[in-house]
């Protein structure tokens, strides 16, 4: 990994939630992926408890709700998010069965066996694929769902650049035969996964950042932290084209056994 880039990690919380506020999605994704992924879950009814871990501002928790039953709780660490999450709520007028909430997620108060279905879409990597499959798995009934996006390699060999970018960013990053076999591990039964189109990428996550990121400079002009986090991001968008042979996003369902 290049010197003159960083980690996302690196860069102060407010400076990345506010640039993320102001994009619809905070990570590849799209509403046909979620309405895809959500075809895997069965008997969910009006009853049924569905907690969104990592929810952002909410993109794919109304998409859920929209084609889902149930009540939905979604879950994120950064208060700004959750407003935005609410105020999407209401707009959508889904305010009756959908409310966001402030918590870490490694700090759930869900009671134990109180969940249907385990939503996460590419935010589980915060705490870890195979930390959060287990230590999540006891708020799920026996025979709930568990449904998360993660990033993952399409091969077992990769060129140096982004095996080391990958392996900075995120160290749990791995096969998706060995993430499925975390999560049968982990005590689920594994339903399905699959990819991510690439328009997840393109058109729903770093088309929309193009013009986020010149109000955010404009906005920031002589701020070298915002500057550098813009360039931080440019980066990781050109490594994406260059290397999206190798790596994406995976959905990966499983049933509580």
């Amino acid at each position: 990994m290049s010197k003159d880039t960083k980690s996302i990690h690196e860069f102060d919380f407010d400076l990345i939630c506010e640039y993320f506020a102001s994009v619809e999605r905070q990570g590849p994704g799209s509403p046909e992926v979620t309405i895809k992924a959500l075809g895997f879950v069965d008997n969910l009814t009006d009853e049924s408890r569905i907690a969104d871990i990592g929810c952002g501002t909410g993109g794919q928790t109304m998409v859920l709700a929209q084609h889902a039953p149930g009540m939905i709780t979604g879950i994120d660490l950064f208060p700004t998010f959750i407003d935005l999450f609410n105020s999407n709520a209401v707009r959508l007028n889904l305010q009756d069965r959908v409310e966001g909430v402030v918590a870490s997620m490694d700090k759930l108060a869900f009671q134990n066996d109180e969940l249907d279905l385990i939503w996460s879409e590419g935010a589980i990597y915060n705490i870890g694929f195979e930390r959060g499959l287990n230590e999540w798995r006891k708020f799920l009934k026996t025979g709930g769902y568990i449904a998360v996006s993660e990033v993952s390699w399409f091969t077992e060999e990769r060129p140096a650049e982004i095996d080391e970018f990958w392996q900075d960013a995120y160290p749990g990053i791995d096969t998706i035969p060995n993430k499925v076999d975390q999560m049968q591990k982990a005590g689920y039964i594994p339903v399905s996964s699959f990819i991510l189109p690439e328009n997840c990428w393109t058109e729903h996550f770093y088309a929309p950042q193009v013009a986020a990121e010149e109000a955010f400079l404009k906005k920031h002009a002589g701020n070298r932290a915002a500057e550098e986090f813009i360039a931080n991001q440019r980066h990781e968008t050109q490594i994406y084209y260059k290397y999206k042979e190798y790596y994406g996003y995976v959905f990966y369902i499983g049933k509580k056994i």
